[in-house]
């Protein structure tokens, strides 16, 4: 007797707990205006809305966890100007790359008849070839460089980038 009502209720709360993961259908636990809702969509006065998790399928729910996740990693970064950036500042020692965020981080290293020696860190945040798309954080030793200078070698980039494409643009 006593095992017949352990399993009864080892049933029960193993169909509650799976009429719980999904929440459709049914206003029992309801509060609210959503209580008082009719069960059938037709003999209602107002649209009844479905949960965020229903309508897109992106919601909440047990299932979730099973579905398939996108593994593939897009690169949203504009090839000429990596490797203009790598071309323009090749005086520089490359300390770190990362192809996936667009941040090259170069090292000290002192330009071809210069005296003076700069560290830079370019981030390429865009696929476009734009001026907007160019991040350019440079410094000496001594500390900021001249606004001038920075916006030298970014512009010297964009060039080197420019010709790059159109060197590419007539194979």
């Amino acid at each position: 007797m006593l095992s017949r009502v352990i399993k009864s209720v080892a049933l029960l709360t193993l169909i509650s707990s799976v009429a719980a993961c999904g929440g459709r259908g049914s206003s029992l636990g309801r509060i609210g205006p959503a209580a008082t809702q009719d069960a059938d969509p037709a003999t209602s006065s107002t649209p009844r809305r479905l949960p965020p998790s229903a309508e897109t399928g992106d919601g909440q729910s047990i299932w979730d966890a099973f579905k398939r996740q996108n593994t593939e990693a897009k690169v949203q970064v504009n090839r000429y100007l990596w490797a203009a950036s790598l071309d323009v500042l090749s005086f520089m020692p490359v300390q770190s790359v990362d192809p996936f965020t667009g941040v090259i981080v170069f090292g000290y290293g002192t330009p071809p008849g210069g005296g003076r020696s700069y560290r830079a860190t370019v981030y390429i945040d865009d696929p476009a070839l734009d001026a907007r798309s160019l991040n350019v954080a440079l410094s000496s030793r001594g500390g900021s460089v001249a606004a001038g200078t920075q916006r030298a070698v970014e512009d010297a980039i964009l060039n080197r980038a420019r010709q790059m494409r159109i060197a590419d643009g007539r194979l």
